[in-house]
């Protein structure tokens, strides 16, 4: 089934004018026309949809139904085109946005420069803090979205979320460990090898979990909030680490290499991805930033 917009519009004009004739005056076209366009769309919904007797046309039970359905088919094409029509580089607004530390150094800024140059006009102000307190402002309307690891929400009765990316678990390693020959390698066989913990964004209470759910206690020699310290502490030898591989490089600042292993036991993803308060009505800005959002994820898995 293909209904004309046309032949919609001419089925209202003619239910509300109760008459060919009153409404091909509305109209200003012929009666063989708006007649021919009843029959078709008849035809295509498989229905009557009116009664014809000598003083006009009545409205059928179908028609009364199909008559409300009209004027909102008519509104939604009207409302995609004036948000088509809309220019995005004029589009003015403000829009909050929290986000975690990790989000800020390896995902929001590529997502932030693909958002102002799409809306340049739209006032951006970000907040960086902690997960639960970027909740808790998401929560008290103190910001319209955020960026932040999804999987480790915990308020999800207020907060809507959306997971843009998924990221594995893999061990970091330098170039010249033993363990490289294997493939994968299991949490168990490294229990004895000094481990260095990224404290950023609770991936440290994430692993600290997964080690715990295998029995095992990490030999941990050092914790950090630093990605590249990692870097450099892993490549040259001063211990392995268990990092979400999107954070992955092969080379530190100073130019040593390090190398990555798949994990043999399944760990749940990384999810990183959008949240929102549960129930908002969401500004244009809002609804704007999440659409960006998600084009910029499809984009960088590409």
């Amino acid at each position: 089934m293909s209904l004309s917009l046309k032949n919609v519009r001419y089925f209202i004009a003619v239910a509300e004018a109760e008459s060919i004739t009153g409404a091909t005056q509305s109209l200003n076209i012929s009666q063989s026309v708006v007649t021919e366009a009843i029959k078709a769309l008849e035809a295509d919904l498989g229905a009557q949809l009116f009664q014809r007797h000598a003083r006009g046309m009545v409205l059928t039970h179908a028609g009364h139904q199909f008559l409300r359905h009209a004027h909102q088919i008519l509104a939604t094409v009207r409302n995609a085109q004036e948000a088509l029509s809309a220019r995005p580089d004029t589009m003015t607004g403000h829009l909050n946005v929290g986000v975690t530390a990790m989000m800020t150094g390896y995902f929001l800024p590529y997502l932030l420069d693909r958002y102002r140059r799409v809306f340049p006009k739209v006032e951006v102000r970000v907040i960086e803090d902690q997960r639960d307190y970027i909740e808790h402002l998401l929560v008290n309307g103190e910001l319209d979205v955020a960026v932040l690891l999804v999987s480790n929400i915990e308020n999800k009765q207020a907060i809507e979320s959306e997971a843009l990316m998924k990221a594995s678990w893999r061990l970091w390693l330098p170039a010249n460990h033993s363990l490289l020959q294997l493939s994968s390698i299991s949490i168990k066989e490294i229990a004895n090898e000094a481990m260095i913990m990224l404290k950023v964004d609770e991936l440290e209470d994430n692993t600290t979990a997964y080690w715990r759910a295998a029995g095992l206690r990490p030999n941990t020699v050092m914790r950090t909030a630093s990605v590249e310290a990692v870097r450099s502490l892993v490549a040259t030898g001063a211990g392995l680490s268990i990092l979400p591989d999107m954070l992955y490089r092969p080379w530190s600042l100073d130019g040593d290499r390090l190398e990555v292993r798949n994990i043999m036991e399944e760990l749940p993803t990384v999810d990183i991805g959008i949240a929102w308060r549960r129930g908002l009505r969401m500004s244009e800005a809002t609804q704007n930033f999440l659409v960006v959002a998600r084009e910029h994820s499809r984009a960088h898995a590409k």
